[in-house]
């Protein structure tokens, strides 16, 4: 217990730290904007390709742990859909709660699951992106498009989800890694240091982009949409990962994600899909918020539930 409370207390420490910055303004508006873009095209992108590629990927059965992310994105998915028969959301509304109900964090992710499981838990990490990423993008971009009827970007959301540099990196560590090509030496000492950088920085954004302010109208919202994502994904995590008879390492770095807050960029595609953005801004800070008391207590409960099967 006190193992993982104190390895996940300095991620959200920094996102505090990100957000009291930014209210601050501290150092200026225009750097967290920079500081976004750049840990996104190049920080993480460098942290994927350099971890992946050196990587012994014989730990990994990507069979099982694909699976068990499809089966968990298309329950979560149905979950959201159940939610919606017995209550009152319309159809805007509607594609804010599924988004909060399947997407997860890349920054908090990573940062977490390197700190509590090293090499591996980035390896482990990287893989789920590269499959999770793509399918969570396409189912709620579907959504979208059966709900809002706004079809317009359709095309252009579907592109920037196959230029995706988290996507491209996590292909190009898989590829370097599978046929023995490995990171190129001569870059290693450079791509080391950005990749220090790369989930110091993310946290810190991910603070910057809090706003406390939408929290108020939108509390039955985040209640919906966090007892899926943070309270019944982790669980059908766990269950297919023991249906599945996944590695207890690799089991638990999926509940990890399972149980991370939703994605910053949910925001960003609410707002070009016509969604309805202020409830997505709400989902995600509250999220954001519960998942610092809620990840800690959930795998703590889950890897007590393995023990004592």
């Amino acid at each position: 217990m006190l193992e993982i409370i104190s390895a996940l207390w300095p991620v959200f420490a920094l996102i505090l730290l990100g957000y009291a910055a930014k209210k601050a303004q501290f150092p200026g508006e225009d750097f967290w904007r920079q500081a976004e873009k750049a840990t996104y095209f190049i920080l993480f992108p460098t942290l994927l390709v350099t971890r992946l590629s050196t990587t012994d990927m014989s730990v990994v059965d990507l069979g099982a742990v694909g699976l068990t992310i499809l089966l968990m994105v298309l329950i979560a998915s149905a979950l959201a859909f159940l939610v919606r028969l017995f209550t009152q959301f319309d159809a805007a509304g509607f594609t804010s709660l599924y988004q909060g109900s399947v997407r997860f964090n890349v920054y908090v992710g990573l940062a977490a699951s390197a700190t509590l499981y090293g090499s591996l838990g980035l390896a482990v990490g990287a893989v789920v992106m590269a499959i999770m990423i793509p399918l969570l993008n396409l189912c709620c971009v579907l959504v979208f498009s059966v709900f809002t009827h706004k079809s317009g970007n359709i095309s252009s959301i579907f592109l920037a989800i196959i230029k995706n540099p988290l996507i491209i990196s996590s292909l190009l560590g898989l590829l370097l890694n599978q046929t023995g090509l490995g990171f190129p030496l001569i870059l290693e000492p450079v791509a080391e240091l950005l990749s220090r950088m790369a989930l110091p920085l993310g946290l810190l954004s991910v603070g910057a982009g809090l706003s406390f302010r939408v929290l108020v109208k939108s509390g039955k919202e985040i209640a919906w949409a966090s007892i899926i994502k943070l309270g019944l994904m982790p669980l059908i995590a766990f269950a297919l990962c023991f249906v599945l008879a996944l590695d207890l390492e690799s089991a638990e770095i999926i509940w990890l994600y399972a149980a991370l807050p939703t994605a910053t960029s949910s925001y960003i595609l609410a707002r070009q899909l016509g969604g309805d953005a202020p409830m997505m801004a709400a989902i995600i800070t509250g999220q954001t918020l519960i998942s610092m008391i809620s990840i800690p207590f959930i795998l703590i409960f889950l890897s007590f539930l393995q023990k004592s099967l």
